[in-house]
């Protein structure tokens, strides 16, 4: 699979847990939000919680699942990307927030199972 084919796969992966998550009440404030310190897929007002989501697509003969492929190493951009987010939208700075993936697993992004977790994760305290 080429880039460009990469890319396309995940902007319709994206789409499809857009639509999803819009469905389920949650507003969107961005798409594909990037810093220097990474870049968040989507971050959606979910009532008064600010969520941050990570969406992954994976066809089922890979190593990992789409969910489980969000790794500590990953976790860890997207909350430094979450900071920097909140560092520059102050006014949005005393919501809660929460980390969400979108994980879709199967063989295209139209034929997925679609699984949301909900607090996949927290920044540590320490």
């Amino acid at each position: 699979m080429g880039l460009s084919n990469s890319r396309s796969v995940g902007k319709e992966a994206e789409q499809i847990a857009l639509d999803y998550l819009l469905a389920q009440k949650l507003l969107l404030i961005t798409r594909n939000y990037c810093c220097r310190v990474g870049e968040i897929d989507l971050i959606m007002h979910d009532g008064d919680c600010l969520v941050f989501i990570e969406v992954r697509y994976r066809k089922p003969n890979r190593f990992a699942s789409a969910a489980l492929s969000v790794n500590l190493r990953k976790q860890r951009k997207l909350i430094k990307a979450a900071a920097f987010f909140l560092c520059r939208n102050a006014h949005l700075a005393d919501r809660v927030i929460r980390f969400d993936v979108v994980a879709l697993d199967g063989p295209s992004e139209m034929q997925s199972t679609l699984q949301w977790l909900q607090d996949a994760f927290r920044p540590s305290s320490g």
